[in-house]
């Protein structure tokens, strides 16, 4: 494996092309038909009944660069408003209700952090920011932060010691929004663990001054432009798999039903551009990002991270990514499985031991939020790990 230097001072260097996606049968990825069946059809069951685990989904599972199942399930607009009385969703007419398909947009939700944390990484690639820096270093102005010692790496690895959330869609503007989060102080002493939404968005305030350009110019010129993925942006999209008839007091925000518009109340009130939340894509999309990542940073002729940087993002504990989780990854989990889940239904995870991908997008929010359920997300997981054949990565 290169060295850091020589990973850095290849940026600029032609590079080898890499193999890009395409669709093939089980056998030719390494994966078990039976398996990927089974996949398929598990899927389907959750989004059926009259109160499914999510009203439509789309799954996507691969080894290299061969795709072995893409498949559309279910809805993606089935409600016109949820009923708390009768707690349950208002159905459209059937000639209203919009059909998933393979290609219908997501909510992504926190899986956002997974791209705002690979625009951090560029950054350490390219010697513009320490991952040992101090917070205050970038953002003297964050004095809750600054004068508490929180560095980059605890940012990204969830132990700045920040708590999960502010009330930012409370605030009258901006101006109040922004002055709740300079003032923001650990709750926590630094190097505890306690996931927080806090600490992606104080990341994209750091990236932003650092680069003197805004979160989704970053995403869209270091990662979705160079890799082809012109189906990921922050919103609105309109052509969106719905989320939620949000109101209170079950949400944070009377909005009515949500199509297009992110559901985070947060990410909503910042404008929709947020460092934990506000991407939208599809599962094509993701499969490319995860492909990229398994194949040390490279994507056809693009390259978006060297290879030991793209190491340093998934060493556990994981910078942005979570390494090794069952709880949604099921048995993918247990040899350095990375990813990431979102509250609104989306689950991401890549097996760097046997170059395996599974994506599972589903509008689980729609009409309403529900109690936390990743058991789908782990039986996919571990469907997909049991049809793996053999070890390596396919001939």
């Amino acid at each position: 494996m290169p060295s850091l230097e020589q990973a850095c001072g290849r940026r600029g260097s032609r590079t080898l092309s890499t193999p890009r996606l395409r669709r093939d049968t089980p056998e030719r990825a390494g994966l078990d038909p039976d398996g990927m069946a089974r996949l398929v059809r598990e899927v389907h069951e959750l989004t059926t009944g009259p109160r499914p685990w999510a009203p439509g989904a789309v799954v996507l599972a691969g080894r290299g660069p061969v795709v072995a199942v893409h498949e559309a399930a279910g809805h993606a607009v089935r409600y016109a408003a949820y009923d708390p009385d009768t707690d349950t969703g208002i159905e459209l007419p059937a000639d209203r209700q919009v059909p998933m398909t393979v290609d219908t947009p997501f909510d992504l939700a926190s899986v956002t952090k997974l791209f705002t944390s690979v625009a951090a990484v560029q950054q350490i690639e390219r010697g513009t920011l320490g991952i040992d820096a101090l917070v205050g270093a970038y953002l003297p102005e964050f004095t809750g932060a600054a004068e508490a010692g929180v560095t980059v790496r605890q940012l990204l690895t969830h132990t700045s010691g920040l708590r999960p959330e502010l009330p930012l869609y409370d605030c009258a503007d901006d101006t109040e929004r922004l002055a709740l989060l300079r003032a923001e102080a650990p709750s926590s002493p630094p190097g505890t663990y306690r996931y927080s939404d806090l600490n992606m968005l104080l990341l994209q305030h750091l990236l932003e001054r650092l680069t003197d350009r805004p979160l989704d110019v970053l995403i869209h010129d270091g990662i979705t432009r160079p890799l082809g993925m012109t189906a990921t942006s922050f919103g609105p999209r309109p052509d969106a798999a719905a989320t939620e008839d949000q109101r209170k007091p079950w949400a944070k925000a009377d909005r009515g039903m949500l199509r297009g518009e992110v559901h985070d109340e947060n990410a909503w009130a910042l404008g929709g551009v947020a460092g934990h939340a506000g991407l939208f894509s599809t599962a094509w999309d993701l499969a490319v990002f995860c492909r990229t990542l398994l194949a040390g940073g490279s994507y056809g002729p693009a390259r978006i991270l060297g290879p030991d940087f793209v190491e340093l993002l998934l060493t556990p504990p994981g910078l942005g990514f979570a390494v090794d989780q069952p709880w949604f990854m099921g048995e993918l989990a247990g040899r350095g499985a990375a990813g990431h889940c979102g509250f609104t239904g989306t689950s991401v995870v890549l097996d760097p031991v046997t170059d395996t991908y599974l994506v599972l997008l589903a509008n689980a929010v729609h009409p309403r939020r529900r109690g936390a359920d990743s058991g789908p997300r782990a039986r996919a997981g571990t469907v997909v790990a049991g049809a793996v054949r053999g070890v390596g990565g396919p001939g």
